[in-house]
């Protein structure tokens, strides 16, 4: 019996999770990257897993539907290979988002009121100051959103793929496609170097490279690098329990503007750096690291918290985001070339949303009953299809 052949086109989080998806179902997977697993996006990231920072509306059901997933797939890979769903570093920590200013605090208030179907608590100074002592207490609101969490993100992206490979998909990695096969209209296999991968499907899960790919496969989409860059403090274990952030971080988020956009966003992980962002701008591929952005980010992270002015940074890092202007996934066929699907466009929600992406692609290719309405993520709306 012949099994239907997937070429899943990058190997960061959401080509992983997609791998391992549908190796899953019984698809015979190939993945197939230019570089190495999570060595590009997914590697530059902070792995958060958020509910607390959309609004409503398509994406927040994506982030609903992948926040009651992970816990579900670390379980699964820990009957697999503990020591893989440990490198994972799932933390349901929660979040903690605050406003500075009266004007701030009424539209977060409006804004967590927004949320169907999410939790977000307000909390008192009282409460505030015991869940985070070492905070600035010139905080006009705060909410806890006990639904947040957070991974590694390229620990958990080698736990995907490790798990697709166990259930039979293969990796290609240092292979670049460099074109397609198409015949009667439908992409028949990616050209890489010297051969030809056939394929009765290509997903197209290159993140920030996702355009260039698309591209060269003859099915532009307009998806965009949009950088950011994040500080790394030397180990201070307990003095951030939260992922806490700055209610300013939800409109640069949403931002259309090329210039440089930063917001106050300060997390610890299980070794005890503290990572502080964070930077949105928009500078194509170029991967300088710029010291007038560094320094924005920490002015706004110090207002929140005092206490880091004298911690030593032990490093910064940047990278690039895959952008689309209405802010919202790639996920489906492309209507221009059968057998073509994107699963890109997840701008710096890429981790959170992997394992949700993963879940409806199988489920769309299965012929399954979508667990959540997909339309607004459709490849032919006019922020995605280049001209």
């Amino acid at each position: 019996m012949n099994r239907t052949r997937v070429v899943v086109l990058g190997a960061g989080i959401v080509g992983a999770a997609c791998a391992r998806e549908l190796s899953r179902a019984g698809f015979d997977v190939v993945v197939v990257d230019r570089g190495r697993p999570a060595g590009g996006t997914t590697s530059h990231g902070e792995g958060n897993i958020l509910v607390s920072d959309k609004g409503p509306g398509a994406e927040l059901e994506l982030a609903k539907l992948s926040t009651a997933l992970w816990p579900q797939v670390v379980a699964e890979i820990a009957d697999e290979d503990a020591r893989a769903a440990s490198a994972i570093e799932y933390d349901p920590k929660g979040g903690i988002v605050v406003a500075t200013t009266d004007d701030g605090a009424r539209a977060l208030a409006a804004f967590a009121a927004s949320q169907t179907g999410v939790r977000a608590e307000p909390l008192s100074p009282k409460e505030l100051a015991e869940a985070e002592p070492a905070l600035t207490r010139e905080v006009a609101a705060a909410f806890h959103y006990p639904e947040d969490a957070q991974v590694q993100p390229a620990g958990a992206a080698l736990a995907l793929l490790g798990s697709a490979l166990r259930h039979g998909a293969r990796l290609r990695s240092d292979t670049e496609v460099v074109g397609a096969t198409v015949h009667n209209g439908r992409i028949t296999g990616v050209r890489v170097p010297g051969e030809v991968i056939e394929a009765n499907v290509v997903v197209n899960a290159a993140g920030p490279w996702a355009g260039q790919v698309s591209a060269r496969l003859g099915a532009a989409i307009a998806v965009r690098p949009r950088r950011g860059e994040v500080l790394v403090t030397t180990p201070m274990p307990g003095v951030v329990r939260h992922k806490v952030y700055d209610a300013d971080y939800v409109g640069a988020v949403g931002a259309d503007s090329s210039e440089l956009q930063t917001s106050a966003v300060v997390e610890s992980t299980w070794g005890g750096t503290v990572l502080i962002g964070s930077s949105r701008r928009r500078v194509d591929f170029d991967d300088a690291i710029r010291p007038d952005v560094l320094s924005a980010i920490a002015v706004k992270a110090l207002r929140l918290f005092p206490a880091l002015a004298d911690v030593a940074i032990m490093r910064a890092y940047g990278g690039f985001r895959p952008y689309v202007d209405d802010h919202l996934p790639v996920l489906g066929e492309d209507p221009r070339l059968g057998n073509l699907w994107h699963a890109t466009g997840h701008e710096g929600a890429g981790i959170g949303l992997s394992v949700g992406t993963a879940r409806l692609l199988r489920e769309l290719l299965t012929g399954a009953e979508p667990a959540m309405p997909v339309e607004e993520f459709t490849v032919d709306r006019p922020a995605v299809v280049a001209a």
